[in-house]
Parts: structure tokens; C-alpha cells; sequence
């Protein structure tokens, strides 16, 4: 019990952070791992819970006007279509060759969040939006989507900040519509570890409740407090990343 009790507090503290700025998969993993369960099982179970989280969220973000339909009918399958290829394509490619291309990515999107004033600052998006803009979104949300399902670190950080630069969306409205290209990518993963039995529902539901919880709470936040509020918690899960992901590296030579 004490155990389920720790990861229902986790899993909502990592809701909430990851509906507001992504990134909340470095909480509620390590969380996971405490239970000694197979790594494949923590990873399956962590998607089963998150994927209700980022369902949440994305429902309260689209019942506030945040999320742009009429764009994300165009990215949404390229952004399914990627995460199942990601996943089959791991069963071949191992996933750590990512991960140098990734660390500086990841810090580069921290750092150039932090010293830019006006980024995401101001909703400057349009509604008619060029053929060439659409077309590098549906790019940008296949490769998103490919990566969520190959690797994952940073999908959250990497998704917002696409929004931000290629359609000219504020903090908030890039929140709202990364979350629900985010849980797209999540149903089409989840689906697949599902039917390899890779989801371990004694701690993946109770998870899942609190999980629940926390993004309805993260949500709010996001919207009343608008992108004063996301950005330097964005900046700080994105360095956050970077860090996770690093530190095996470094540890490694030692």
C-alpha cells in the first residue's frame, strides 16, 4: 500500500508538470522503476496512466479554445503513423544512437527559451495557414511522432517548441495542441505494448486516477496563468531532460 500510495503521488505531481510544459515522464518512470517490475513493464504501465493524463488535459485545453482543429486534423494521423513506425522500428535499431543528436537539442531549446524574451510570449498564428507552413507541420508531426514511439525524452519540450516556432502559437495554445498530438502518439503506443501484455494494471490504475488529477489541476494552471507561467517551466523541464539524459554518459566514464 505504501507503495501504490508513493507512485499515486508521483504520477500526480508528473501529470501536472507534464500538462503544463511536457517533461513528466522523468518523474513518474523512475517512480515506476522502484517497483523492480521489467523495464518493458514500467515503460508500458508509465504510458497506460499517462495516456489518461494527457486524454485529461487535452480535453480541458480543447473545451478552452487552445487547440486549433482545423490544423491538427492535418498532423494528427501523420503524427499516429509515426509513433507506430517508431515502435516497430525499435524492435531493430537500437535507440541509444539517439541520443547525442537529442542532448543537444534538448539543451539548445532550454537555453534559447530562457534568453529569448518574446518567445511564445504573443499568439501571432493565423487562421489560414500557407500550404508550405502546413506541409512542414505534417513533417515536423511525423518525426515527432516517430521519435515519441522510438525513444521518447523530451517529446513534451520538443512539440511545444514546434508549435511556438513554426505556427506562431503563445506558450498556452502550444501546450493545448502538443497535448493532443502528444496523446495520439501515446494511443498508438499504448495499443502496441497492450497487446504485448506489457502493462502491469495493479499500479498502472490507481496511477492512472491520480495521473488524472494532476493534469486537470496542471491544465488550469496553464490557462488561468497564461505563458508567463508555462515558459520558464518549459525552460526548466527542457534542461531537466538533458540532464536525465546525460548523466548515464557521465556516469559511464566513471
Amino acid at each position: 500500500m505504501l507503495t501504490v500510495v508513493l507512485l499515486c503521488v508521483m504520477g500526480f505531481i508528473a501529470a501536472l508538470v507534464d500538462s503544463i510544459a511536457g517533461g513528466g515522464g522523468l518523474i513518474s518512470v523512475p517512480a515506476l522503476m522502484m517497483t523492480n517490475l521489467p523495464t518493458h513493464m514500467v515503460l508500458g504501465t508509465n504510458k497506460f496512466a499517462s495516456t489518461t493524463a494527457s486524454f485529461t488535459s487535452s480535453l480541458k485545453f480543447a473545451k478552452s479554445g487552445k487547440v486549433n482543429f482545423k490544423l491538427l486534423k492535418f498532423l494528427i494521423p501523420f503524427t499516429f503513423i509515426g509513433s507506430a513506425t517508431g515502435v516497430y522500428v525499435l524492435k531493430f535499431i537500437p535507440a541509444d544512437f539517439l541520443k547525442s543528436i537529442v542532448l543537444v537539442l534538448v539543451l539548445l531549446i532550454g537555453v534559447y527559451s530562457l534568453k529569448s524574451k518574446t518567445l511564445g510570449m504573443e499568439d501571432n498564428s493565423c487562421d489560414v495557414i500557407e500550404k508550405k507552413t502546413l506541409i512542414i507541420g505534417m513533417i515536423f508531426a511525423f518525426c515527432l511522432g516517430f521519435y515519441d514511439g522510438f525513444f521518447g525524452p523530451g517529446t513534451g519540450s520538443f512539440l511545444i517548441f514546434g508549435f511556438i516556432k513554426i505556427f506562431k502559437f503563445d506558450f498556452t495554445k502550444a501546450s493545448g495542441n502538443a497535448k493532443m498530438l502528444n496523446f495520439t502518439s501515446n494511443v498508438s503506443a499504448l495499443i502496441l505494448f497492450a497487446i504485448q501484455g506489457n502493462i502491469n494494471y495493479l499500479f498502472g490504475i490507481p496511477v492512472a486516477i491520480f495521473m488524472i488529477l494532476g493534469a486537470r489541476v496542471g491544465t488550469k494552471l496553464a490557462i488561468d496563468k497564461g505563458p508567463k507561467f508555462i515558459k520558464p517551466i518549459f525552460a526548466v523541464m527542457s534542461i531537466a531532460v538533458f540532464i536525465k539524459l546525460i548523466f548515464p554518459l557521465i556516469s559511464s566514464l566513471f
